[in-house]
């Protein structure tokens, strides 16, 4: 999932890594495509382009135990700016001596990068690691690394949206958690003052109009596909949730923020301008810190499912590259992070969880947001959808969020907004 403008500095800031967890986590007796069986002998360097975020630094935190259990693995992590990723992984994938021997791909380049027959399948590899249980990563996120009935990504960690409010503004004002769309609106309009806005609002022309936006649309019950597997935003739901989307943003959010992405709307909510925001399930515990972004305010957030209980969903996966030299080593490497005792190491140092079982897992719930926050977290990824499946989502995502951009501006209609967005999307991706 595009992040415009995010830096993740935010989420893991201060956290003490939680090493030792990881005893045995899968890949010692497993088979990869090359030599036949993965054990502590499985030996290779392994070149990583991830990007320069918390996240990667978590990783890099358990390299030492990985190399524990195996030794001859070289793990070379570089980190980069999200924007340079891309361009560099497909050089890499189209060269003979590929530059890089193990990709983490963003969500919208799954499909395109799979049908290249940039990526190697999976399946056969996580089958025949013993006690792997891929099942147990959430159903929405397997299925953004699925293509054509195949399995070419590994769940990292997920980018599930939600709505994040004021708990104490909540009470004052006798709110409960919004159960619609209807009941969001209100809650925003009741909570704008002159002091701060209901709701502080992501609708920047591109991706981040579509990613806040088709949280509403789940929310009014529509989808962004239709029955024959193409996009189609001409229904009354679509209708419904921009009419929604644009009524609460003239009435409700921060003036002049036509152009807002995910920093401003954060800044907003973190330094009490703002009540209400919908963003990143992992930023609860950001704004909870102590002696965090939000000041004096931490401890009065919370995380809320979206209305109805359908959120967008966004996420990172492991892949091998087809033309890795080193699949042995490479699968040793992401199966063992992936694995159940992975998780749970990964989740304790900070990061976005994947895996259903690592919810009630102590180790876990006593760390980060707590008990209540993991059960939200796992309710958002349980009932998620990306806003894009197929080829060309990265041009298919911006076309679709400059139309509904258009919309809030009072450029367009909201029948032509969507009619333009449902025409431009289809013919994108047939490409």
């Amino acid at each position: 999932m595009r992040k415009t403008g995010i830096r993740r500095s935010l989420l893991a800031a201060g956290v003490v890594l939680i090493m030792g967890i990881i005893t045995a986590c899968g890949g010692s007796s497993s088979s990869s495509s090359g030599s036949g069986k993965i054990s502590a002998d499985t030996a290779g360097t392994l070149r990583v382009l991830m990007e320069g975020v918390p996240d990667t630094d978590i990783v890099k935190g358990l390299l030492a135990d990985f190399n524990k259990d195996f030794p001859k693995i070289d793990v070379q992590i570089e980190p980069i700016a999200y924007d340079q990723i891309r361009d560099k992984l497909v050089a890499s994938f189209q060269a003979s001596k590929p530059t890089y021997d193990i990709a983490i791909i963003d969500n919208p380049w799954v499909g395109d990068f799979a049908r290249a027959g940039f990526l190697k399948p999976l399946d056969d590899l996580v089958n025949s690691t013993e006690g792997y249980d891929y099942e147990d990563f959430s159903a929405p996120l397997r299925s953004i690394g699925e293509v054509d009935g195949k399995i070419y990504g590994i769940p990292f960690y997920n980018y599930g949206l939600g709505l994040i409010y004021r708990t104490d503004l909540f009470t004052e004002a006798r709110l409960s958690e919004p159960a619609s769309l209807d009941d969001l609106e209100a809650a925003a309009k009741k909570l704008n003052s002159g002091l701060r806005s209901g709701i502080a609002m992501q609708p920047q022309r591109g991706y981040k109009a579509f990613e806040e936006w088709g949280n509403y649309l789940f929310a009014a019950g529509g989808s962004v596909y239709g029955s024959d597997g193409k996009v189609n935003l001409s229904t009354p739901e679509a209708k419904k949730a921009l009419e929604t989307y644009i009524a609460m943003f003239k009435s409700s959010a921060p003036k002049n923020s036509l152009n807002w992405a995910f920093d401003e709307a954060l800044r907003a909510v973190s330094s009490d301008k703002a009540a209400m925001m919908v963003s990143y399930n992992w930023m609860l515990p950001t704004l909870n810190k102590v002696g965090g972004s939000a000041g004096a305010l931490a401890g009065k957030f919370k995380l809320a499912t979206m209305p109805g209980g359908k959120q967008v969903l966004g996420s990172w996966d492991w892949a091998i590259p087809a033309n890795s030299k080193v699949s042995d080593a490479a699968w040793a490497f992401i199966s063992w992070l992936t694995s159940k005792a992975g998780e749970t190491a990964r989740v304790s140092a900070g990061g976005a969880p994947v895996r259903t079982s690592v919810f009630s897992d102590s180790a876990v719930s006593n760390t980060g947001g707590g008990a209540d926050y993991y059960a939200t977290v796992a309710k958002i990824l349980g009932n998620s959808e990306p806003m894009c499946l197929g080829s060309n989502c990265d041009e298919m995502i911006n076309a679709v969020g400059t139309e509904l951009n258009a919309a809030i501006a009072g450029k367009k209609s909201v029948d032509a907004a969507l009619r333009d967005a449902t025409t431009k999307a289809n013919k994108i991706q047939s490409k």
